[in-house]
């Protein structure tokens, strides 16, 4: 359950509906990269469901975030939340892809007009922009936009529930945790120019950095490209940055640049539901643990994300 109702817009330009209806069906990446066109230029969210985990829960914050038009990326046997509210088009895909996240993502963006933004998280995470309380994320869109910056870089913010209670898998909206301690940021290398990269960093902390035994080493980072501008040939790669180099640093060259969080349970979920893992672990909280309270304030407050010069 939401702890925090925040204002949103319900406008969506000239973006016409798809979805599950007598005379049309999505069911295939293919399909969802013919409808492209068809949602306009308004701000967009993915929304990629892996499991039936929080999906309710996860589209009704984004909704409130202010995201008018809503792409519901469903895994074969995910069912959708009921009723759909209005701007969101839902996907059955027929089978899972090996990378589900990007094959979204990269279906859709050929479509998506030049400069239009595009959003995308999974089922159980949750993005948070900067004073998002009061404004909403096409607000902060729009400012980036004209401080000429064409993506947001965001940290995930690892939730979960202090126990590995099996009937909750690391998930509880009601009560969740996050680790007010632990984080850090290196540059990041470019091993073919032997040199680090302009503006790049790599982001560890949360449950990946303190179960680091339990998660691959190529999964540990934290930052994301969560939001950017389309445009032609742009691609979400595998490491959860895109393919212009621009568009993953942290800042402008003259100035600190707007940053996000995405609050996320899905650490937790991996953690509670792997064998392994749900064996070693009785706990997931520690002395670094504090409630999450649902409120891009807190996130600021901790350093996790920074408004630039948006005041």
């Amino acid at each position: 359950m939401r702890k925090t109702r925040l204002p949103w817009d319900t406008r969506r330009g000239d973006a016409q509906p798809f979805g599950i209806g007598p005379d049309m069906e999505l069911t295939s990446l293919t399909d969802l990269a013919k409808a492209a066109a068809s949602l306009g230029a308004e701000p967009l969210m993915v929304i990629v469901c892996e499991d039936g985990v929080e999906v309710a829960g996860t589209l009704a914050h984004h909704v409130t975030l202010g995201f008018g038009t809503i792409v519901l990326a469903l895994a074969p046997g995910v069912a959708p939340p009921a009723p759909l509210p209005d701007g969101v088009h839902l996907v059955r895909l027929d089978h899972r892809p090996e990378d589900m996240a990007c094959a979204c993502v990269n279906a859709l963006l050929p479509g998506r007009p030049d400069g239009a933004w595009t959003a995308w998280a999974h089922n159980a995470e949750y993005l948070f922009t900067p004073f998002c309380e009061t404004r909403t994320v096409g607000e902060a869109m729009t400012f980036c936009t004209e401080e000429r910056r064409d993506a947001i870089l965001t940290c995930i913010v690892d939730l979960y529930a202090r126990d590995m209670d099996p009937g909750r898998n690391g998930v509880d909206t009601t009560d969740a945790w996050m680790d007010a301690a632990g984080y850090y940021a290196l540059a990041r290398w470019d091993d073919d120019a032997g040199e680090v990269k302009d503006r790049q960093i790599d982001i560890f902390g949360g449950l990946r950095w303190r179960f680091e035994e339990h998660i691959p080493w190529d999964r540990r980072r934290i930052d994301r490209v969560s939001m950017f501008r389309a445009r032609k040939g742009l691609m979400l790669l595998p490491d959860h940055t895109v393919s212009d180099p621009e568009m993953c640093t942290v800042s402008a060259p003259w100035h600190h640049s707007m940053t996000a969080c995405v609050a996320s349970f899905r650490a937790a979920k991996a953690l509670a539901t792997n064998p392994g893992s749900r064996a070693a672990i009785d706990r997931l909280d520690w002395d670094g643990s504090v409630r999450f309270d649902w409120r891009a304030q807190q996130l600021m407050d901790l350093g996790l994300m920074e408004p630039g010069q948006w005041f």
